[in-house]
């Protein structure tokens, strides 16, 4: 299925939306990709390093849109819901400066992790490092522990 520009400019895009767009258009992790692509430029396949590397890599677009949708009963503007979709945040440090007076909104901090924690798939970086970790467990090594001196 081709994406199609409905009408440019209508809103802004979650980075999942980003990904998945030059996903489509056919950017990869392919080293040969750059050289070989003649639909995706460079500077995308920049754009997509770096997304991979952050929450869009693990989201769905049946989690986004299940998370959207239950984030309208906090009555969060679109921008708050956009970035905590990007930023997945996990805990009030870090949700907290993505909210606009929330104190004074009495936003539900804490409903709002729990909807996170439950619809937002972790960060790629936890997701690997909780897998390196099993791996290790069932090797029988013990993981590295450096000390710095």
């Amino acid at each position: 299925m081709k994406n199609i520009i409905v009408k440019a400019n209508a809103g802004a895009l979650t980075n999942f939306e980003v990904l998945d767009l030059l996903n489509s258009r056919g950017a990869s992790k392919d080293t040969t990709r750059v050289i070989a692509s003649e639909t995706v430029s460079r500077s995308e396949y920049k754009v997509y390093d770096y997304l991979m590397e952050t929450a869009a890599s693990t989201q769905t677009r049946d989690s986004v849109t299940k998370f959207s949708d239950k984030c309208k009963g906090f009555k969060l503007a679109k921008a708050e819901i956009l970035n905590i979709i990007n930023l997945r945040p996990s805990s009030d440090v870090e949700l907290t400066p993505i909210l606009e007076r929330p104190d004074e909104r009495e936003i539900d901090i804490e409903g709002i992790l729990a909807l996170v924690q439950e619809l937002l798939p972790p960060l790629p970086t936890l997701e690997a490092h909780k897998e390196n970790e099993q791996e290790e467990t069932e090797d029988g090594e013990q993981p590295n522990m450096e000390t710095s001196v």
